[in-house]
């Protein structure tokens, strides 16, 4: 009889404690969207966090490389290229090289769960590029506000 070794080296899972990870304005795009960074995959250039913004903010028209999924933890949200609203409890998934303009509904703040593959790139009036954010943008993030706590706590 043959014994069979499985070849491959066996990872734990990546705990997070989401209660003591700060929240970060989205600068430059925006200080009312602020982000909560829960893991970096810079290999595969996959992002998850928690976005919250309040009633009635918006991200710019940006265009997504990857598949983007979000699930609206509470708050309602759109976008508006499109007819429908996410409310609590719905799901979104976005193809790869979707375009669209993310915008809180007016009548209370929202947050979500996101993950996104690959970069988002923000648009200007004419469709120019403005602004590109792909996985190094978010390790730089997470660099500076560990940085700031550092210097804070000093």
């Amino acid at each position: 009889m043959t014994t069979l070794v499985n070849p491959l080296q066996h990872f734990a899972p990546t705990y997070t404690g989401v209660d003591d990870l700060p929240w970060v304005p989205f600068t430059p795009y925006t200080n009312e969207v602020e982000l909560k960074i829960l893991h970096v995959d810079l290999i595969k250039s996959e992002t998850q966090m928690l976005l919250r913004a309040p009633g009635g903010a918006s991200l710019g028209v940006h265009d997504h490389y990857g598949r983007v999924l979000v699930y609206t933890v509470r708050g309602k949200w759109r976008y508006a290229e499109h007819a429908w609203v996410s409310g609590p409890g719905d799901f979104v998934y976005e193809v790869a090289n979707s375009r669209h303009t993310f915008i809180v509904e007016p009548d209370e703040g929202i947050e979500v769960f996101i993950s996104v593959e690959g970069a988002i790139a923000f648009l200007g009036p004419s469709d120019e590029i403005i602004g590109h954010r792909a996985g190094p943008y978010v390790r730089r993030t997470i660099q500076r506000v560990l940085q700031e706590a550092r210097d804070h706590t000093g």
